[in-house]
């Protein structure tokens, strides 16, 4: 990734770098130029002799101040769009119409997407200033070797030496900057978590458990960010005392020769002065490994992420049928045991499950999410596994229980496409009985919604969800728990809309409301992870296990 990061910014940065090191370098002559003023001018020259030589410094500075504004522009340009395309590549793939497989947290994965690829182009900056700062070092050194050879061979090995021990200490600084980063990802995506299901959490009183999870992921991350500071402070601190220690070796040894006559003033002064600069390149020099490291550290979390597998199998054929039926056949994966259903044309049938986790991995079955142990999943003549996202966009349609609500307004929640008008959708509103939740407010369809539907109750969250799903008009819809959070009332209108509005549709629908049980058509019972009974709900009702379930 960071390979190529370089290749596909080579045009930025094969400006920037240039520029970049010509600042580096005009910083670098700065010293001897203003020892050639010494030298030519103040001692024994004439007016002329300063004018050249403050015109030569005039134009060293008017290089160097360019040098770096437009070098550091292009480099800044080239991590920009690094950043944009990393950050488009992760949405991507979070988008991809196969889906992304991942255990990660809606914060964890915005994490990766912001904070990580905007760390991970960092690498090219740090490349530049590496190559620039490498450069003023040899520059450094080339120039004191022409005025002493002893004292340019101390900078040429010292330099290399310093650098070698600054080394021990960048492995510590990587292992905790990437430790902070995963730490920091994780409370991240609980926060995110915690706060979407807040009201849940306020109902059964849970916010105490929640925070003192919360609290708990958050001490380590700030535990593992006090402890990322610390290690760059041991590593700042030992490159400025074995830079110093070196400088001030070149510092008192320059001086000496000076005192002997061997250099002049205005050599004095330029070694005195590269003495000076040459902190900040040592110093960059020193940092570039660890602050490479916290950029791969990044690169391999984006990587991770992207190799995640797709949810759906890449599977390349459709239903030849215009109204497929769908059919499970002894199907075993999960918690299901032997489950057989056949939906057919022009029905509804719901199933009353005992137990959450079998519901759950039902539509998980159904919607790609879970891969067979044994038995056949079919939709038409064409098995689950091996339909065509277009196929299955076309013919069928599962809608989790948590139906999310993003950010918009009412309008672009129930029709996300933007594929229908205002009569067109009225009838999936009516039916879903989210009529009301547009006439309650004076813009309508036009209602803002706030990301995550937190500006709406649980209710009308689900029944917008479920008008979403009805506008649709898939051949094949399968609801869970379409009514779970509205009263009796709206259940019983959902219903009876649901009823009308699929009628020459197929519906499955997972649910122990007795209000769409008693208009299904058929009434599947599920214990076990197997259909353990069926018929009409008022025959249902005769068995006293199905009636204390469902009735309420």
């Amino acid at each position: 990734m960071l390979r190529r990061a370089l290749r596909r910014n080579g045009r930025d940065l094969g400006r920037g770098y240039p520029l970049l090191t010509l600042w580096q370098l005009s910083e670098t002559l700065v010293p001897v130029v203003i020892g050639l003023v010494v030298d030519q001018a103040v001692d024994g020259g004439g007016l002329g002799d300063l004018a050249w030589t403050l015109g030569v410094l005039v134009a060293l500075f008017v290089v160097l101040s360019n040098g770096y504004r437009f070098g550091a522009r292009f480099i800044k340009q080239g991590i920009e769009r690094e950043a944009h395309a990393l950050r488009v590549e992760v949405a991507g793939h979070v988008l991809h119409p196969r889906g992304a497989r991942t255990d990660r947290l809606a914060g964890e994965t915005l994490s990766i997407a912001t904070s990580d690829a905007d760390l991970v182009p960092m690498a090219l900056h740090q490349l530049g200033y590496a190559i620039a700062s490498l450069v003023a070092v040899l520059v450094t050194a080339a120039y004191v070797l022409r005025v002493d050879v002893v004292l340019g061979l101390l900078i040429l090995l010292g330099v290399p030496a310093v650098l070698v021990a600054i080394q021990a200490l960048a492995p510590l600084v990587a292992r905790r900057t990437a430790r902070q980063q995963e730490s920091t990802a994780a409370a991240s995506g609980l926060a995110a978590d915690l706060l979407e299901g807040l009201r849940p959490l306020k109902g059964i009183g849970g916010e105490d458990v929640a925070l003192r999870r919360y609290r708990a992921a958050s001490t380590r991350a700030s535990d593992d960010t006090v402890a990322v500071a610390r290690s760059w402070g041991y590593l700042d601190g030992f490159t400025t005392a074995l830079s110093g220690l070196l400088l001030a070796a070149v510092a008192l040894l320059a001086g000496r020769r000076a005192l002997d006559g061997d250099i002049s003033l205005g050599e004095l002064i330029a070694l005195v002065g590269l003495t000076q600069f040459l902190a900040e390149p040592l110093r960059g020099l020193g940092d570039v490994s660890a602050q490479f490291a916290a950029s791969r550290a990044s690169a391999a979390r984006i990587v991770d992420f992207l190799a995640t597998p797709r949810v759906l199998a890449p599977g390349g054929r459709a239903p030849s049928q215009d109204r497929p039926e769908l059919v499970l056949d002894d199907v075993a994966a999960g918690p299901l045991d032997g489950l057989s259903l056949h939906l057919r044309h022009d029905e509804l049938v719901a199933v009353a499950v005992d137990d959450p986790a079998v519901s759950d991995a039902l539509v998980a079955l159904l919607s790609g999410d879970l891969d067979l142990d044994s038995g056949r999943a079919r939709l038409g003549d064409v098995d689950l596994a091996e339909l065509s996202v277009a196929g299955r966009r076309r013919h069928l349609l599962v809608v989790a229980h948590h139906g999310g609500i993003t950010e918009g307004t009412l309008r672009t929640t129930v029709d996300p496409g933007g594929q229908h008008d205002d009569d067109a959708l009225a009838p999936a509103l009516t039916a879903s009985a989210a009529d009301d939740v547009v006439r309650l407010h004076p813009d309508g369809l036009d209602r803002p919604v706030r990301a995550g539907g937190s500006s709406l109750s649980g209710g009308q969250r689900q029944r917008l969800a479920l008008a979403r799903a009805l506008a649709t008009d898939r051949p094949v819809v399968v609801l869970q728990d379409p009514t779970s959070a509205v009263d009796a009332v709206t259940e019983q209108a959902v219903a009876d809309g649901v009823r009308r509005l699929r009628t020459g549709r197929s519906t499955l629908v997972l649910t122990s409301s007795p209000a769409l049980l008693r208009a299904a058509d058929r009434v599947l019972v599920v214990r076990g992870g197997r259909v353990v009974a069926e018929g009409t709900h008022l025959d249902l009702l005769r068995d006293a296990d199905y009636r204390e379930a469902v009735e309420r």
